[in-house]
């Protein structure tokens, strides 16, 4: 652990040499980085010299307690400050998601359930975009495909964040909720008041910082343009500003119609493909490297059916973590943190017992 630490430490300096120097924040994308990497050190930084303090205060007190004995009810508290200081050190030392400061791209889709699948996609979209208050970022909705009822058959938003630190990053939260969360309720359209269950699925991408990230060669995709439409089918637009993007390598179509631009759509069909081909790539390296797919909560298998929620019990629960709670309301109004957290320290101690 030491020779870890210190390799870190003097990374850490030569990062704060280097955030000094005027040339690098002429590139802005090479100091987002510099950022991310120096905020993520800090904190190992600080939670090692941490560690060492509580060490140093242990040793004293033993010493000051062999000639007082009022020293030695110190002892015991120390004792457990160093073991908390020494845990939090060993968890920050764990390899860190690379993705973790990046910003997603969200894909809400109705699953089982027809209309109450996509009303449940509406409330999902809901839950996300008032957590994503509660923590200070932004979102942006990119596509949407109502249902008759108001619900959504397929909704993307765009969610972003200015934090530096990548813990505190959009990806390091949200990359567990991919999957199909299942919902057991009375539908709006149950007239005998019977509680049916419903399934929605759930995709999130890491948002590319930079296009040039991800190469794209022009004559691998095929581009078509049509006339926008509203639910049921319905025209509303009188000109071809819809954009169907298909990326021929992989087969990935990514379709675009709520801009009243064609170039607007264009341009943000091309973000959802570019974080759909990172994700892809990124899925391809962790499927060969079994051991570290082991270690992750985040599953790659989108059917998973990774959570339920029981409105009528107001019930939370989430499969893979064993997290369950009775405030589903809360929940459907952005408390996710419990429920995020779970998942994030799952993840974690995947990771140690894999080390052990």
């Amino acid at each position: 652990m030491f020779e870890t630490v210190n390799a870190l430490i003097e990374e850490h300096i030569q990062l704060q040499d280097e955030l000094g120097d005027p040339a690098l924040h002429a590139d802005a994308a090479r100091a987002k980085k510099v950022n991310r990497r120096y905020a993520e050190l800090s904190r190992i930084v600080s939670a090692y010299s941490t560690w060492q303090q509580a060490g140093d205060d242990l040793v004293a007190a033993r010493e000051f307690a062999k000639e007082d004995e009022s020293f030695a009810a110190e002892v015991p508290v120390l004792e457990e400050s160093l073991a908390t200081a020494q845990e939090k050190l060993r968890r920050l030392l764990i390899p860190r998601d690379p993705d973790d400061g990046r910003d997603v791209i969200m894909e809400i889709k109705g699953g089982e359930g027809g209309a109450e699948s996509a009303l449940f996609a509406a409330d999902l979209l809901r839950m996300y975009i008032q957590y994503a208050t509660s923590k200070g970022w932004k979102t942006e909705l990119l596509e949407r495909n109502e249902s008759d009822l108001g619900g959504y058959k397929d909704v993307q938003v765009a969610i972003k964040s200015n934090a530096t630190d990548p813990s505190q990053g959009v990806w390091a939260h949200l990359k567990y909720e991919g999957g199909v969360h299942r919902v057991q309720r009375v539908p709006v359209t149950e007239t005998q008041g019977r509680i049916h269950t419903s399934t929605t699925g759930v995709l999130v991408f890491p948002e590319v910082d930079e296009p040039e990230e991800v190469e794209i060669n022009q004559n691998d995709l095929k581009i078509d343009v049509y006339r926008s439409s509203g639910p049921g089918g319905q025209s509303v637009n009188t000109t071809d500003s819809a954009v169907r993007i298909t990326h021929l390598p992989t087969g990935i179509v990514v379709s675009m119609q709520n801009e009243k631009s064609q170039l607007q759509n264009r341009e943000a069909g091309m973000r959802v493909l570019r974080a759909r081909i990172l994700a892809r790539q990124q899925e391809e390296i962790a499927a060969a490297a079994s051991d570290a797919r082991k270690s992750q909560i985040r599953t790659m298998d989108r059917s998973e059916r990774i959570r339920t929620y029981n409105f009528p019990e107001n019930r939370i629960a989430d499969h893979r973590t064993g997290y369950k709670a009775y405030n589903l309301d809360q929940v459907m109004n952005g408390a996710l943190d419990p429920l995020i957290d779970s998942a994030i320290r799952a993840d974690e101690e995947a990771q140690l017992s894999g080390e052990a």
